[in-house]
């Protein structure tokens, strides 16, 4: 299934995500996290997947989420405010080998601690590197999804290190792979931070499950 939307809506989500943004702060405990206030999508995938550079895409900045080549360097969840409207979420890395088992449990449980008692995430963008398809590891990530019942989409990263019909072949197995997951959203979006592929869709996408 692919994205379907109106020129128009395509539009209001890039007229949305043009608007002022900044980091908001990191926090390392539930107890640290901002107001419930506002409606909030969050980014989770592993190491290295793109985080950072597809949200620094989404609101056309090259440097607001910090992107690193050390695995598991986002050790915390990074909160950015939209324009009052709504919060873009960075959450730690997954399946990261340079630290002990033992921090990257804490980590890892932070996450998870975020996603069962967050009451304003609207979704959860879990990021795929489209070279590699879902790894064990990630379908580790989806089960703690449907076991939160949070509302989830694969967002394929780096297509455009495929050809095309690659790219339409992992869509394919990606959305076979979840079709009987019950919090999977069923599209499958493939992206890339470097070339906009997708870019407008997930702003689009964003936009209508938060309502705004």
């Amino acid at each position: 299934m692919t994205a379907s939307f109106t020129e128009e809506e395509l539009e209001a989500a890039r007229i949305l995500f043009a608007h002022p943004v900044a980091f908001m702060m990191g926090a390392v405990a539930m107890d640290g996290l901002p107001g419930p206030e506002l409606p909030e999508v969050a980014f989770a995938g592993r190491s290295n997947v793109g985080k950072s550079s597809l949200i620094n895409a989404l609101v056309g900045q090259k440097y607001l989420a910090r992107a690193s080549n050390e695995p598991g360097r986002t050790r915390e969840i990074n909160f950015f405010n939209l324009d009052d409207q709504l919060r873009l979420v960075d959450l730690p890395g997954y399946g990261f080998a340079r630290v002990s088992r033992g921090v990257a449990n804490k980590f890892q449980d932070l996450g998870r601690a975020y996603l069962r008692g967050r009451p304003n995430l609207k979704r959860v963008y879990l990021l795929i590197d489209a070279r590699h398809g879902l790894k064990a590891v990630d379908t580790e990530a989806l089960d703690a999804l449907d076991t939160a019942a949070v509302s989830y989409q694969i967002v394929l990263t780096k297509s455009d290190k495929l050809k095309a019909e690659e790219v339409e072949a992992v869509v394919a197995r990606t959305q076979e792979a979840i079709r009987k997951r019950p919090a999977s959203f069923p599209r499958v979006l493939a992206t890339s931070a470097e070339k906009g592929t997708g870019i407008p869709e997930l702003r689009a996408e964003a936009k209508a499950a938060c309502e705004v």
